[in-house]
């Protein structure tokens, strides 16, 4: 995965975010003829992917599959507009795109197929990290406003927490991504790529 598909995920997951949370609840009745809508939707998806074959069928599910899953969870984000379920919608769709592009990964052979699926799961992570970073900010600030100047403290200690979380979680997996291409050089190139790569994410 080159880094510009890399970056337009993370957009992407960004823009849903961002409209989700702008989305007004919705009735009952809206709500269940938009899930009865989901349903049909991935059925008809489902029965395309059923006339191909090999992996571009399994990419084809996969996508499927993420494209219910998403609308199911920004589903829910619209009917009921809690932090927690712009959360997971945001989850939903970091992980639909990691299904898909480790699908594609399939495409690629011996090291270049591990690079592939180590940056899919770093997108994945990142994404997932600075989600639950924005979670736990917009959480705390929410008590704070209900409180005093005490859980304003408080809250402003608890976004640095999990910014700092996030920031683990993301160097982590940029380390594994480094470290899965070293894995295609030889001996000594293969040791100092190694030790970069311990110096640079600070391992």
């Amino acid at each position: 995965m080159n880094k510009f598909n890399m970056t337009a995920i993370a957009v992407a997951v960004g823009v849903v975010f961002s409209t989700s949370v702008m989305a007004q609840s919705m009735s009952k009745d809206a709500y269940q003829a938009t899930k009865d809508r989901i349903a049909v939707e991935y059925t008809t998806a489902k029965t395309h992917c059923d006339s191909l074959s090999d992996n571009t069928k399994d990419i084809c599910i996969a996508e499927a599959k993420g494209k219910e899953k998403v609308a199911k969870a920004e589903l829910e984000a619209r009917y009921e507009p809690t932090t927690k379920n712009h959360y997971k919608a945001q989850v939903a769709k970091a992980e639909a795109d990691y299904a898909v592009a480790n699908e594609k990964c399939d495409n690629q052979v011996g090291n270049d197929k591990d690079v592939c699926v180590k940056e899919a799961k770093a997108v994945e992570t990142r994404i997932k990290a600075d989600a639950e970073a924005q979670m736990k900010t917009s959480d705390a600030n929410q008590a704070a406003s209900e409180k005093s100047a005490e859980a304003g403290m408080k809250a402003k200690v608890t976004g640095t927490e999990a910014r700092q979380e996030a920031a683990t979680d993301k160097r982590d997996a940029n380390y594994a991504v480094a470290k899965e291409k070293c894995d295609a050089l030889e001996s000594d190139a293969k040791s100092r790529c190694i030790d970069d790569a311990k110096i640079k994410y600070n391992k």
